[in-house]
């Protein structure tokens, strides 16, 4: 794991700071070590409580961690329906911290991610909750992304084509470290389905790309009010029903999700009364976008081969010593486990 002198120069980004917002007489910055992708870092600048986001250090596969383009889609969402932190200043200058970063506003409430807040612990509020989480990626969907400035931000067309493509390659990229350890070759299967049962017909809009519980922000009080939705290094124009695929991946309910592996990945509370099932979510989504979900097998074995990805290059950075993270280390048994969960929902043996 990186330090937090691996990820900042506190004397200059105290001098970075001082010229773009004044001068301050408190400054202090710690790492926030919940995050597997780009760094987290929270800054205290006088009276501003900040976010410093940056990539992590050491090789990456290419097109990965580009912070200035969080930025950008963060930026131009700034006055529209969807929540998110106010934007404060960004910069491609890596003499400050190392590489490109930018700075936001830090949002007071709580990631739901292993537990519930005790104030959630009630039918009520977990079918609230589940209702806000599917109305905020409806308004995501909703967003017209050529008023917002953001029509340059992607090519959606191909969109779905070229996700399939993309995290091959991503396999490929990965597997150039990590096949010496072991290979997953019902990843190769998994692929070939996908690249033959892409639907003719996508929608094309703003899409998160990594859409789940554990990236958006719950209000302190009652009832459920989603304050921000974080973590938009993925997003683009594209096919919106990935983003649903994506979120169904990490909503486990109940009794059908008990590997140890995806025990570590996403919420395991969510078979509590009250809360929705992955249908109800569907059904939700329906409802408030007008978009007719078809092809949902496909959406879902797509996220699993995205997470299987995500998971093989995480081994790899851990097996080229960028990262001594215990779950990196995991995704060597872990890989082929999603592999197998992919094929069986691709057969038509994991149903929704």
């Amino acid at each position: 794991m990186p330090t937090l002198e691996d990820l900042v120069d506190r004397e200059r980004l105290r001098g970075f700071l001082t010229d773009r917002l004044g001068p301050a007489d408190q400054f202090g910055v710690e790492r926030h070590d919940q995050g597997l992708s780009n760094e987290t870092l929270f800054v205290t600048w006088g009276e501003r409580d900040l976010v410093l986001r940056r990539p992590p250090p050491g090789d990456t596969a290419e097109t990965a961690h580009d912070v200035l383009r969080e930025y950008e889609v963060l930026d131009a969402l700034q006055d529209s329906p969807v929540p998110v932190p106010e934007t404060i200043t960004a910069s491609d200058d890596e003499s400050i911290v190392g590489c490109p970063f930018y700075l936001m506003r830090r949002l007071d409430g709580d990631v739901l991610r292993f537990s519930e807040p005790d104030r959630f612990e009630t039918p009520a509020s977990r079918r609230v909750l589940g209702e806000r989480l599917v109305d905020t990626l409806a308004a995501i969907h909703s967003i017209d992304y050529d008023t917002v400035g953001l029509g340059g931000f992607g090519r959606p067309e191909r969109f779905t084509e070229r996700q399939v493509e993309r995290w091959t390659g991503q396999f490929e990229w990965a597997f150039q470290e990590t096949t010496a350890e072991r290979a997953v070759p019902t990843i190769e299967t998994v692929g070939e389905w996908l690249a033959a049962n892409v639907p003719e017909e996508q929608a094309h809009t703003l899409v998160h790309g990594d859409y789940k519980l554990d990236n958006v922000l719950f209000a302190p009080g009652q009832p459920p009010e989603l304050a921000g939705v974080l973590d938009w290094e993925m997003s683009t124009l594209g096919d919106p029903l990935c983003d649903l695929g994506w979120l169904l991946f990490f909503w486990l309910e109940d009794g059908t999700d008990s590997s140890a592996l995806m025990q570590t990945m996403g919420p395991t509370f969510l078979g509590a009364e009250g809360y929705a099932s992955r249908a109800d979510l569907v059904d939700r989504y329906e409802q408030q976008t007008g978009i007719t979900v078809e092809n949902l097998s496909f959406y879902r074995v797509l996220a699993v081969y995205k997470m299987a990805a995500l998971g093989e290059m995480f081994f790899a950075r851990y097996l080229m010593g960028h990262s001594d993270s215990s779950f990196y280390a995991m995704m060597e048994d872990g890989v082929p486990v999603l592999a197998n969960q992919a094929l069986a929902i691709a057969e038509g043996d994991r149903p929704l």
